[in-house]
């Protein structure tokens, strides 16, 4: 029998001032049995900062040919893909001739610059393309923080985010490896 996944139930607060967006979001997260805390509350980060009407998380590590987050347009086309991790190249490769636009956010401490070094070069002809490593530090205490039931805010400003609880502020400041600003 699988084990059954984990439901987190969030209430978000997201306060983007690079993007004028401000809202209070009711968000339900299963993580995956294989799935770590700190890669459940790095797709939540990727979620506040691309967050959107539309946005949506997906069946995750559990749905091959899908992203961690999407956006879809009301005709079905992949609007934003974005993955959290360490994606190999042809998962990459499909995801940009899928979608409008693709996000990997890429985190796993001494991991992401062999792995980047190995597929960048491979993936430059790619536009739609950005790749932003997240500092090992902030990550793991991201994982943290992770609670079933948590109340988030996020604010973003200059590139810079603040993700915190009650107890807890997390300073993460994105190393954008590939792609234009």
């Amino acid at each position: 029998m699988a084990i059954k996944a984990t439901i987190f139930k969030v209430k978000l607060q997201v306060s983007d001032m690079d993007r004028a967006y401000y809202d209070d979001l009711a968000l339900t997260v299963a993580q995956h049995s294989s799935e770590t805390d700190e890669r459940t509350m790095v797709r939540l980060l990727a979620f506040a900062l691309h967050a959107s009407d539309g946005l949506k998380f997906t069946e995750g590590v559990s749905a091959e040919d899908e992203p961690d987050i999407w956006q879809k347009s009301l005709s079905n086309e992949i609007e934003l893909w974005i993955d959290v991790g360490l994606p190999d190249e042809k998962r990459i490769r499909k995801a940009c001739n899928r979608a409008k636009q693709v996000f990997i956010y890429a985190y796993g401490g001494r991991m992401v610059e062999p792995w980047w070094q190995l597929i960048g070069e491979k993936l430059a002809r790619h536009e739609n393309l950005k790749v932003i490593a997240l500092p090992p530090a902030a990550t793991r205490l991201l994982g943290e923080m992770a609670r079933k039931t948590m109340t988030l805010q996020c604010t973003i400003q200059d590139g810079q985010i603040w993700i915190g609880d009650s107890t807890n502020n997390v300073f993460v400041e994105p190393e954008l490896l590939y792609g234009t600003v």
